[in-house]
This record gives C-alpha cells, sequence and structure tokens, in this order.
C-alpha cells in the first residue's frame, strides 16, 4: 500500500494503518465486535491523539518526580521494616504475600534497585489529569511502539518519536547493566501470555538493529554453573539481563524461576523489574495522602513535587478490617452525612455518597487490567455492600484499597467505520499512559498511549469499542456537540 500524506482522505490514513499492523494485531484483546478486516482489537483514528502544551509539559515534569517518589517509596518501605518508620507501613505493604517474596524485597542486592519501566494511569478530567494507577510492570511497549511509528510515517509528530518506545527501550537495558551490547532475555510467563506477540515483535524490532533482544518463555532458558544463556540462531549467547514480565504473585508456576532468582542473586545477571513486590500496591496512592506521613514525604520529595503528586492523586484508602477505637475516625469519608469508623458502614452509603471506586491494592491475579474493580455509584446497594465484604474478606490474602471516583472530561474523536468505509464521530473519555523508560538516574518520556472509551463506560481500559492512538503535542478540538 502507497504511504498516503496527511492531505489524503482520512479513511486512507486509517486504512494504511491497518494495512501496516501485523494480522492477528499484537495484542489479542476481545475480537467478537470487530470487523474481520480489522487487525487491531479497538477503534481506529485517523489522527493522533492532542495533548496541549501545558499537558505535555506536565508530563514532562512527572518522569522526574515519579523517580523520586519510588526512591521515597523503597526507602520508606525498609526503614519501617527497620522500626524507622510506623510498622503499619511494612504490615500493609507485606500482606499476603509469601515469606519467599518477601525475602526477595528485602535483599540487599534488588533494595535500591527502581523498576527500568514506569506508567502512570492518568484520567484527563475537566480539573486536569488524575492519577489512578502506578504500574511499573507494565505492558503496551510493543503495540504502543507500533502505533507511534505509524502516526509518524503519515507525517505526524508524536511524543517520543517513531522509536522511543522501541530503541529505548533497549537504551534502558544498556544504561542499567553499563554495557555496550547486552544480552537481554524478555522472558514472558504463561500469566502474562495476552502480551507475549507485542514482547515478541519489540524483541524482533530490536534484533533487526543489532541489539540481542530475545522474548523468551521461561521454559527456553537454559543454564550452566555461571549463569542463564539462551539459544539462538547466532548460537547460545551468555544472558547479562533477564526482564521480567511474569507477576510475582505466580512465581510457583514459572518454570526455571529458581535458576533466574539464583542468578540474580549471585549477580550473574540484571533481573528487572526487580523481584521486590511492594512497588506495584496501588495502597501507595493512600500513603501519598496518608497524615502520619506528611513529614517524610516533605523530607525526601520536597513541597513541590509531594503537592503535584497530592494534587493529580485522589483520595485513597486502604480498605483495613481490624476494629477502630470508638474516638478514630477515617479521614474524608462520611456516611449518611456522619464520619465514617467502620467500614461496615459504607455498605448503607447511598449512590452520591459512594461515588468510589474499589479494587483489589496489588499481588493477585485480580489487580491487573481492570479486573476486579467496581465502581460505587455503577452498582445497586446489594451488590455494592457485597463488593465492600468481598474486599474486606479477602484482605488477609489481596488488600483493596478504595479511590474518589473522578469523572474523566468528555472529549472529541473520529474512527474509521470498516462496515459502512466511513468515517464517525465518537464521544469518550481518555485514559492517558505515559511510559517513562530510567536511563540511569533520568526518566526519558519514550512515548504515550492514550485509550478514548465511549462515554457511557464507567471503567477506562483497553476495548474493541475504544479508539487507541500516540499521543502528540497540539491543540486539542472540543467534542462536537
Amino acid at each position: 500500500m502507497v504511504l498516503p500524506s496527511l492531505q489524503a482522505d482520512p479513511r486512507i490514513l486509517c486504512l494504511y494503518i491497518n494495512a501496516q499492523s501485523p494480522k492477528g494485531g499484537l495484542f489479542a484483546g476481545d475480537r467478537a465486535q470487530l470487523h474481520p478486516e480489522s487487525r487491531l482489537p479497538w477503534r481506529i483514528s485517523p489522527e493522533p491523539f492532542w495533548l496541549s502544551p501545558e499537558q505535555h509539559q506536565l508530563l514532562q515534569r512527572l518522569g522526574p518526580v515519579l523517580v523520586r517518589f519510588y526512591k521515597a517509596a523503597n526507602l520508606l518501605y525498609h526503614q519501617s521494616v527497620k522500626g524507622l518508620q510506623p510498622a503499619w507501613v511494612r504490615r500493609y505493604l507485606d500482606q499476603g504475600k509469601p515469606e519467599r517474596v518477601l525475602e526477595l524485597g528485602r535483599m540487599n542486592r534488588f533494595r535500591s534497585h527502581l523498576p527500568l519501566v514506569l506508567r502512570p494511569d492518568l484520567l484527563l478530567t475537566s480539573e486536569g489529569f488524575r492519577l489512578t494507577e502506578l504500574d511499573s510492570v507494565p505492558g503496551g511497549m510493543g503495540f504502543a511502539g507500533l502505533l507511534a511509528r505509524l502516526y509518524t510515517e503519515l507525517g505526524y509528530q508524536v511524543i517520543g518519536g517513531p522509536e522511543g518506545l522501541i530503541e529505548g527501550f533497549y537504551a534502558a537495558l544498556r544504561a542499567t547493566l553499563q554495557k555496550e551490547r547486552p544480552v537481554i532475555g524478555l522472558v514472558v510467563s504463561d500469566e502474562s501470555n495476552d502480551y507475549r506477540a507485542e514482547m515478541e515483535w519489540l524483541a524482533t524490532q530490536l534484533q533487526a538493529r543489532d541489539c540481542p533482544l530475545y522474548c523468551l518463555h521461561p521454559k527456553e532458558l537454559r543454564f550452566d554453573d555461571e549463569g542463564l544463556l539462551i539459544e539462538t540462531a547466532k548460537g547460545r549467547l551468555r544472558v547479562d539481563g533477564v526482564y521480567r514480565f511474569l507477576e510475582l504473585f505466580d512465581l510457583p508456576n514459572i518454570p526455571k524461576i529458581d535458576p533466574i532468582l539464583y542468578f540474580a542473586k549471585k549477580n550473574a545477571l540484571r533481573l528487572t523489574p526487580p523481584p521486590n513486590p511492594y512497588p506495584q500496591e496501588k495502597m501507595w496512592l493512600a500513603f501519598i495522602h496518608h497524615p502520619l506521613l506528611q513529614r517524610f514525604w516533605e523530607k525526601e520529595l520536597g513541597g513541590g513535587d509531594l503537592a503535584l503528586l497530592q494534587q493529580l492523586t485522589p483520595p485513597t484508602w486502604v480498605l483495613d478490617p481490624t476494629p477502630a477505637p470508638p474516638h478514630t475516625l477515617i479521614p474524608g469519608l462520611e456516611v449518611e452525612g456522619r464520619p465514617l469508623n467502620d467500614w461496615q458502614a459504607l455498605k448503607r452509603a447511598s449512590k452520591k455518597e459512594r461515588e468510589l471506586v474499589l479494587k483489589p491494592s496489588g499481588f493477585s491475579e485480580l489487580a491487573w487490567g481492570s479486573r476486579g474493580v467496581a465502581i460505587g455509584h455503577d452498582l445497586p446497594e446489594e451488590e455494592w455492600a457485597g463488593r465492600v465484604q468481598e474486599a474486606l474478606d479477602r484482605y488477609a490474602q489481596t488488600p483493596a484499597i478504595l479511590q474518589r471516583f473522578n469523572k474523566a472530561a468528555r472529549q472529541g474523536a473520529k474512527y474509521y467505520d470498516f462496515s459502512s468505509d466511513t468515517l464517525r464521530p465518537m464521544h469518550g473519555r481518555a485514559l492517558v499512559r505515559p511510559y517513562y523508560y530510567l536511563e540511569g538516574e533520568s526518566p526519558v518520556l519514550a512515548g504515550v498511549k492514550v485509550i478514548l472509551c465511549p462515554q457511557d463506560k464507567k471503567i477506562i481500559h483497553g476495548m474493541t469499542d475504544a479508539i487507541v492512538a500516540p499521543g502528540a503535542e497540539g491543540i486539542p478540538l472540543p467534542p462536537d456537540p
């Protein structure tokens, strides 16, 4: 297909994006409602999602703030373990995790390591961005990288450029390992299998640039007395680093996990993200606001960074079923016009009072991909009460958080309808996902993926009737009436 210009019919632009995408796409998705000619499990827009210069500037500022936050979070956890900070911080973050995983997270070998990829989830509201999650083992780098390249080929200048998410990934690994051409095993477990196609594509793109990165199932790894090995078309290669696209809660089901961890502990290879379970907990968003931690955050982050994080983060609480003394109140929550002292009272909240989001904090198969999420005002009172009780009952294994619901602002866009061969208007709500790669101490904004969901969807995530596009700086147009 001939490369069209930006002056071409927008239909042609969408068809080009579709034709240049791999058959079957890079993410399985739910294809039941897709037109058979669509290669992507979402709606295709003829243009990127436009972010204002001010929004782009905020995303640039947020990267260094998140790095400082992760460093401070590491310090807070380990000081809590030592008794230098409140013990409840450690107890919350350790809750439900097996001893083996806790020991990994506390090892000197890993304790100061930071995740290589940071990806916050930012709702775009009428009052600006709102931070709803922090993901340090995210997917999406592959298909977001593909979209960035395709929209750049059409003539758009997307944030991060055409290769930021692809070449930047290996550049970050190279900086971490301090080696010119480290051999990397990008290890994808069965539990993360939905992301295997995009990770294989990412690996193929890097190999074409003479970067020895290989996407593998854990069982494909080999090892000897000195470390891990990979069988390739060029022969057997010694592994310098493993990028783990596998979850720590799934360790018992992962082949070869013992040699991976053994050689990482022996410093025979670099394991990233580090095997620390606590950075993945969503309850950190509650800690940002917790009154007893303000002095710590102010010292470690400074007033400006802390103010930004608190401005972005909605009020968040950990659902702890431990009975509270009568004089203790849960700050910021009321039911029937009275302060909350007991989570059981949350079951009686009115529809207005339950404009809240309930979700697992982490270390569970329910804690990613919008699984286990409940929107309070979207549920009948009886069902809401059941979800609250379920979260309290699961506390010993998987603590949950409660977060104030923020309504994303209405945005306008267009997408290509395969059935009618026309562009259709769409009103939706946007989830902005910037990807930061950590090169040494410096976070690089490698790209931005935006998911625009239909406005009737309360939970915003990847779906077949959403538009997915790269972010670009421009002047966003108001939605059509």
